[in-house]
């Protein structure tokens, strides 16, 4: 099983618009993936390791799949579609890492 992260670096003045992200983008994301995505989860930041240190990323999701494979087979006919939707919540560049989940 693999995981596949979007981090969405919390920068001063950046928008993102939390309600579009969950309701629209992400359950857009799953329709376009389909089988190849298993689940996902999606993360509101609320604060960082330090007393009143802010969030370190204002959102993140996680892909679940089986392989980088079946994930890059059904992200990559859509990505040009899934990317388009982006200015639409955010104007933030999103970090993207992708994690064999070793224990879950």
């Amino acid at each position: 099983m693999i995981k596949v992260s979007v981090m969405y670096p919390n920068t001063p003045g950046a928008k993102f618009n939390h309600d579009y992200y969950r309701d629209q983008h992400m359950p857009m994301v799953k329709a376009k993936l389909g089988a190849a995505l298993k689940s996902y989860t999606v993360d509101k930041g609320m604060a960082g390791g330090a007393p009143g240190a802010p969030a370190t990323y204002v959102a993140m999701c996680h892909l679940f799949c089986d392989s980088v494979e079946t994930f890059q087979a059904g992200f990559g006919p859509h990505a040009k579609d899934i990317m388009a939707d982006v200015p639409n919540y955010t104007d933030i560049a999103p970090v993207m890492q992708i994690s064999e989940v070793v224990v879950g």
